[in-house]
């Protein structure tokens, strides 16, 4: 029997372990699975693991408030050490690219311990976007034994980098079999909805907004803001619901641009099934989000991604997304030029999901089965 370790400190991270998790605790004579929680992002990734029914077995609890990321790393090299230590397991499965990720991945290499990179392949080449996930998931490629990577292109990126292909497992994305397991779990019993959820006016168009990314602090987040405020006014028969981030530096601009205008809803961070409520609701979504830019294309959902970059080049050439910066001319003319010319809209709606068919963890376990 293989002891098979998952390491996630933040929400997305569980999202998308969680599948692999499930599969893992099905194979119960050939895996012992444990998870361990970093802490990373305490208030976020609770709810989630509560949502998918994973049982932390280590909650290192590590998240302060204000944390730096040199102050995080030196706290979770330390604390994963003693982990491992303990608990000797055969492989640590890690999931993306935060400092969560690049810190197990350091500590299992200290240990001799094999490491498993979940959606592994990602670049965009620029070490200072997305900051610090571009170097966090260079570093744990440099480190990981086995990259299980979620489209060809990533595998293509791996091997250019040198990585033999045996080492290289393309599996599809697993927040695809996260999305198909919540949608049916969604439609046994709907989710609760937040007590400041928005009223929403039936017959207009639902904007969905997410926005968080460290390099956008600044002035990337109030750009967006009045062009959030632009959309609004310049669309009266829109709406645009926006979960805002934990992190102050998106709190504080968000509120004070667009605080008390009208049809612009700012909540708080909402469950899983929530956002997945909302993106099967939603006629757009802009974000400088990961994730939702692989989740839009299983709704036919038109995806603008505020950045000037993406790691994910899947969905604009497969025509399901599109690149418009965090300038507030740019992103404005983007949804205004969407609005006004339906047969754009649908050529972007009936785009094909390039980001999997929901067999990822399937293909993950098979693997570590067969190793």
């Amino acid at each position: 029997m293989k002891t098979v370790l998952l390491v996630l400190g933040t929400r997305p991270e569980a999202v998308k372990l969680a599948p692999v998790w499930r599969e893992l605790k099905r194979r119960s004579r050939a895996f012992k699975t444990l998870v361990c929680v970093t802490g990373q992002h305490r208030e976020l990734i609770y709810p989630m693991l509560h949502f998918f029914g994973m049982e932390p077995d280590i909650d290192l609890k590590l998240m302060r408030k204000n944390q730096t990321l040199p102050d995080l790393t030196a706290r979770l090299i330390p604390a994963l050490d003693s982990v491992y230590r303990k608990l000797q397991p055969d492989w640590v499965l890690v999931q993306g690219d935060t400092t969560t990720v690049m810190a197990a991945a350091l500590a299992a290499y200290y240990r001799r311990i094999q490491v498993g990179h979940v959606e592994a392949g990602l670049r965009t080449d620029d070490k200072y976007a997305p900051f610090p996930e571009e170097i966090n998931r260079r570093m744990a490629g440099v480190l990981a034994d086995i990259h299980f990577t979620p489209t060809s292109i990533a595998s293509a990126r791996l091997r250019k980098e040198g990585i033999a292909p045996s080492r290289i497992c393309l599996t599809g994305n697993t927040v695809v079999d996260a999305l198909q397991w919540t949608l049916k779990k969604n439609m046994r019993a709907s989710p609760a909805l937040p007590p400041d959820w928005p009223r929403i006016t039936k017959g207009r168009k639902l904007i969905l907004v997410t926005g968080h990314r460290r390099e956008n602090f600044g002035a990337g987040m109030e750009n967006m803001a009045r062009a959030f405020r632009d959309i609004s006014e310049q669309l009266p028969d829109t709406d645009i619901v926006y979960p805002v981030h934990l992190n102050p530096n998106v709190r504080k601009p968000m509120h004070k641009i667009l605080g008390g205008c009208d049809r612009i809803h700012l909540i708080e961070p909402v469950d899983y099934p929530v956002m997945v409520k909302l993106l099967k609701s939603a006629w757009l979504v802009l974000t400088d989000s990961g994730g939702i830019q692989e989740e839009a294309p299983t709704f036919g959902l038109p995806c603008l991604i505020l950045r000037d970059m993406t790691e994910r080049p899947e969905g604009i050439q497969a025509g399901v997304a599109q690149l418009v910066g965090t300038g507030q001319e740019s992103i404005v003319r983007a949804v205004i030029h969407l609005y006004r010319h339906p047969d754009r809209y649908r050529k972007m709606a009936l785009g094909k999901n390039p980001y999997g068919d929901g067999k990822a963890a399937l293909r993950i376990v098979d693997w570590l089965e067969q190793s």
